[in-house]
């Protein structure tokens, strides 16, 4: 990694290489719950005798469990500072991990997958501002080198869970292994000195409009996150609850930038983010039971995909800045788009080799999307500071909560209707895992359309994010 650039904070006593791998490591630890988790589905299925749609539930958890951190410490990350923050984010992933290990059913599955989230959310609440405040004329940039630890992360989980798996050991080890790189960021942040928030900055209004507008938005994605009859009971089910809580943020957004625009396109952001994060995450997350089949159900294979699939975004990630400067970020997030359609369609009728071919189209095509919109954030809503970055983040990882169930419904269904088709076997788990792919596809192909009209608009956004700052 290289040296310190141009642009970082100044501030006398701060390492700020070492505050950086800090964060890296963290981000590790984040990533590795994600693939050992995706790695060890099949594994929690047969022990629990769970159907695709639970495990879609406990997988949800994880989702629901991150954007609650990430809007809670978001709104308080100037009062708090990042230290802090860190410190819960450590002993969230302890307890989460250990409750996990000692799980015993679908119950225990999903409260410590909640905490593990939650210590995820924390990470990311933390690190971005923390990031981005360190390298302030070249944010984009080195929020990529940050998130290159998420597919890096990845890939050292998918190693991890490919080896234990091939070697017969049970999904408890696997998790166990998580708690060492816990333990060594836990110990930097207790060793490591954080730049202080300035003292113009710490004040947050939390009167009792502040406090409603959160408690009626953390409440209402609680409900909608979790299985209830409230929520199901409802016309369109999650529809209603969730444009409640955009139009709540939107409100909460006002009042913290005083400016529409800012408050406005805050919410497309988050929308935007909703998609891409699905495209991404929501593929991973399933690939051992969307490509497992299609792999020959060679125990640990689709982790040898996701590895390759998430090595090939650590590269790009952290090469970004020639690209994001030759083509401008939005561009970046356009030809993202493109990609990971034409990668998602490939895929979904692929068997043999054209199954590693086709993901890695994906893994280009999903490579910027979710450090290259934290920065977009970053750039054209700079008045929203560290929640701003939250709560696009967290609208990322929230639309995995509503997904992650639905996709696992996909499987289910498209296995049910296979099996009523007259096919046996294996066939069936191929033909379940290519519906769930059939219809993940439409996610990327909404984005074209999306960052097409932004890439057109960007002069005047850029304008406009001028004006908010002058």
């Amino acid at each position: 990694m290289e040296a310190v650039a141009m642009g970082a904070r100044a501030e006398p006593g701060i390492d700020r290489n070492r505050l950086f791998w800090l964060s890296c490591i963290s981000l590790i630890v984040t990533a590795m719950t994600f693939a050992i988790r995706a790695g060890i589905l099949t594994q929690l299925s047969d022990e629990f005798a769970l159907s695709d749609t639970q495990l879609g539930w406990v997988n949800s958890m994880a989702f629901l469990g991150f954007p609650l951190a990430m809007v809670v410490f978001g709104f308080l990350y100037n009062k708090l500072g990042p230290r802090l923050i860190m410190i819960l984010a450590f002993f969230g992933h302890l307890l989460g991990l250990v409750l996990t290990i000692f799980a015993d059913g679908f119950l225990g599955l999903l409260i410590s997958t909640f905490f593990i989230g939650f210590a995820n959310g924390s990470v990311e609440a933390a690190c971005n501002p923390l990031v981005a405040d360190l390298y302030k004329d070249e944010k984009t940039k080195w929020l990529n080198r940050f998130h290159v630890w998420f597919p890096g992360g990845i890939v050292i989980g998918a190693v991890v869970s490919y080896v234990m798996t091939n070697a017969g050991i049970g999904w408890q080890p696997q998790i166990a292994v998580m708690l060492f790189p816990t333990v060594i960021y836990g110990a930097m942040i207790f060793t490591t000195r954080f730049p202080d928030v300035p003292e113009s900055e710490r004040t947050i209004d939390l009167d009792a409009k502040g406090v409603l507008l959160m408690s009626a938005i953390l409440g209402l994605l609680i409900l909608i996150g979790t299985p209830n009859n409230l929520i199901a009971g409802l016309p369109g089910t999650f529809v209603l609850p969730l444009l409640l809580v955009l139009g709540l943020t939107f409100v909460m957004m006002l009042w913290r930038a005083g400016r529409t625009r800012d408050a406005l396109l805050l919410i497309v952001l988050m929308s935007i983010m909703s998609i891409t994060a699905t495209s991404e995450l929501g593929t991973q997350q399933w690939v051992d039971r969307i490509l497992g089949a299609q792999l020959g159900n060679l125990p640990g294979q689709a982790m040898i995909v996701l590895g390759m699939v998430t090595g090939i975004m650590a590269v790009g990630r952290y090469f970004a800045g020639p690209l994001i400067h030759a083509l401008n970020p939005l561009g970046v997030l356009l030809m993202s788009a493109i990609l990971t359609t034409l990668g998602l369609f490939l895929m979904s009728s692929a068997s043999g080799a054209m199954v590693y071919v086709s993901a890695i189209i994906f893994a280009v095509g999903v490579c910027y999307f979710w450090p290259t919109m934290i920065g977009v954030t970053a750039q054209y809503v700079p008045r929203s500071g560290a929640l701003g970055m939250s709560l696009v983040g967290a609208a990322g990882m929230f639309a995995l909560t509503i997904w992650n169930p639905i996709i696992g419904g996909w499987i289910d269904s498209a296995r049910a209707s296979a099996e009523a088709s007259g096919l046996d076997g294996t066939a069936v788990e191929v033909a379940a895992g290519q519906g769930a792919l059939s219809q993940l596809v439409y996610f990327p192909v909404v984005l074209i359309g999306i960052f097409a009209l932004l890439y057109l608009a960007r002069k005047q956004l850029e304008n406009t994010a001028e004006a908010t700052q002058s």
